[in-house]
């Protein structure tokens, strides 16, 4: 049965972009859908995408849309498909309003200023943030990047039953991920930065894996987590959560975090799981 997804969000945080990436890994995405629409259209759509891979509606904020107006049609989908599970994406404000002035395009939020219309906009959207499924941050990541990010998660994954785990490497230098439910520190491992010749290398790079997955420190690490998310997977799963995302940083985000995460991937066999941040930085 596909999946049904509810993409809505702060303006500005790249709702196109996620929409051109669900397109483009076969998913059926019906566009700035009026919300008032959704649940007439949606039992339609569900009905006829037996040959999709899942049923996106992308949705803006439009004049009088209140918070009960959300909730509604939330109900209304989940009575037509169990799994329909929402989508927010936010940004700080400091990186929208960097993203409206530099497009030079009108916030849909009417106030007297930009930072206004932005601070309404996220007052009117809180309960439905809230009560998101899943929540992506966009304001540390291009757009290329949460193209992957929508990828990665949004991919058919095996092993891990109707919970989706993804992993995420970053760099605390980059700052912390703000749309992750935990978070390990691997800085206490000897740095692959140091030599040399591993420098100019990453995490996705044999001698630096090799580098790093070769201590013994490494391996405690690793057998650490992977029995905590063991035990705490079916767990999650029983409160009803839908998608757990798990950051590993280092320092850089390059080379220590992207080995473990990837041997992470591997150990929890995690097929297209793992979203590099600052690999490129």
């Amino acid at each position: 049965m596909s999946e049904v997804l509810l993409v809505t969000g702060m303006s500005g945080a790249g709702r196109s972009t996620v929409s051109a990436a669900l397109e483009d890994i076969g998913w059926f995405v019906i566009d700035n859908m009026p919300i008032e629409l959704i649940a007439r259209v949606g039992e339609l759509a569900i009905s006829g995408s037996r040959e999709y891979a899942g049923v996106a509606f992308i949705v803006g904020r439009s004049g009088g849309v209140q918070p009960n107006d959300w909730l509604g049609v939330e109900r209304e989908l989940r009575q037509m498909h169990e799994n329909a599970k929402i989508l927010f994406l936010d940004a700080p404000d400091d990186v929208l309003i960097h993203r409206f002035e530099g497009n030079r395009r009108r916030h849909p939020f009417e106030a007297a200023t930009l930072a206004e219309s932005i601070k309404g906009e996220r007052a009117l959207l809180q309960s439905i943030r809230d009560g998101a499924d899943l929540v992506i941050d966009t304001g540390s990541i291009n757009a290329n990047q949460l193209r992957s990010r929508i990828v990665e998660t949004f991919t058919e994954m095996a092993g891990l039953g109707s919970l989706r785990v993804s992993l995420v490497s970053f760099g605390y230098s980059n700052g912390l991920p703000r749309d992750v439910d935990l978070v390990f520190d691997c800085r206490f491992l000897p740095n692959p930065y140091w030599v040399e010749e591993l420098r100019p290398l990453s995490g996705l790079d044999e001698p630096v894996a090799k580098y790093v997955l070769s201590q013994e420190t490494a391996q405690h690490f690793l057998s650490d987590v992977v029995t905590m998310l063991e035990w705490q997977i079916p767990e999650f799963q029983k409160e009803g959560k839908s998608y757990l995302s798990v950051a590993i940083g280092c320092t850089g985000g390059r080379h220590r975090s992207v080995a473990i995460a990837e041997e992470l991937r591997r150990r929890l066999d995690l097929e297209h799981a793992v979203f590099h941040r600052d690999i490129a930085r």
